[in-house]
């Protein structure tokens, strides 16, 4: 699925294409049995994407063996997509925004963003952080 980790596509890769964020999470609507098998990686991380279902993919992971493959990227901002998150404060978040690693909504789209939620994106921003760190060592 390259096609889909191009910029074009807006499908990110914090892991760098590792398989151990859900940022290149996708769900495919069609044509499951055209990809490559799921590996021990990606199902370890699948456990742990609150949105993940039985369509559910690692854009990173699959790899096209077939015709037919109908994907769906899922709604939403990661929050290390997020360049100024102070600049958020009092506004209203204009699509879902979610933690890189595991996909939980943390502000729903339309909602204010308080300088509270703010705090908790910036702790989240860190542990994305130290975790990528930590993974990139091991």
């Amino acid at each position: 699925m390259s096609g889909l980790l191009a910029k074009d596509l807006n499908v990110w890769k914090e892991c760098g294409g590792r398989g151990m964020c859900s940022t290149c999470h996708v769900f495919i609507t069609d044509g499951m049995e055209s990809l490559s098998p799921v590996n021990r990686r990606e199902i370890r991380t699948m456990e742990v994407i609150t949105t993940a279902g039985k369509c559910s993919r690692l854009a990173c992971q699959a790899r096209v063996i077939g015709d037919g493959v109908v994907v769906e990227v899922p709604s939403g901002m990661y929050v290390n997509e997020i360049d100024n998150i102070e600049d958020l404060i009092g506004s209203r978040a204009k699509d879902n925004i979610l933690h890189p690693i595991t996909g939980a909504l943390l502000v729903e789209k339309d909602k204010l963003v308080t300088r509270t939620m703010i705090t908790q994106l910036k702790d989240t921003q860190v542990e994305v952080a130290e975790y990528m760190a930590k993974v990139q060592d091991a």
